[in-house]
């Protein structure tokens, strides 16, 4: 009896041990960790141009460097079956409109790729090249993503 118990016990750490990988495999957790990523580092560019933080090319090619790494990988973060659950803000247009979302994150990589050419190195370099990222963010989001309430 005590040989089930240990192996129990066993059991149950190794799930408790292996579950937090295995949530880290779904796309929908993936996708919305990438996003809050992008959104961490969209902020510091935000407070730049508003005048709320000193301008810092570093800082903002950082940013940019960070949008680069989402938009390769964002995409191929909805497969079917990742529509719903996890709290999900896809929007379901996402597989309704495969091709207008694939142009949408296209959109804004080529933004960012735009962006990261350009290495500006003062606001008044940076606001024409971010001005593309933020826009192509906020039309994605409009037609892509169930707004959080």
């Amino acid at each position: 009896m005590s040989y089930l118990n240990s192996r129990s016990l066993v059991a149950v750490i190794a799930l408790a041990f292996t579950s937090p990988l295995l949530a880290g495999d779904d796309p929908r957790h993936e996708r919305h960790e990438l996003m809050e990523g992008v959104g961490d580092a969209a902020k510091p560019i935000g407070e730049m141009l508003k005048g709320e933080r000193d301008f810092d090319a570093g800082v903002v090619m950082m940013s940019f460097e960070t949008f680069d790494k989402a938009a390769a990988q964002f995409g191929d973060l909805f497969p079917p079956g990742s529509e719903t659950g996890e709290d999900t803000e896809a929007a379901p247009a996402i597989w309704e409109d495969r091709a207008g979302f694939d142009t949408a994150l296209a959109t804004w990589s080529d933004a960012v790729d735009a962006a990261i050419a350009a290495k500006p190195q003062t606001l008044e370099e940076t606001k024409p090249v971010a001005g593309p990222i933020f826009d192509a963010c906020k039309g994605c989001h409009d037609d892509y993503r169930i707004e959080d309430e």
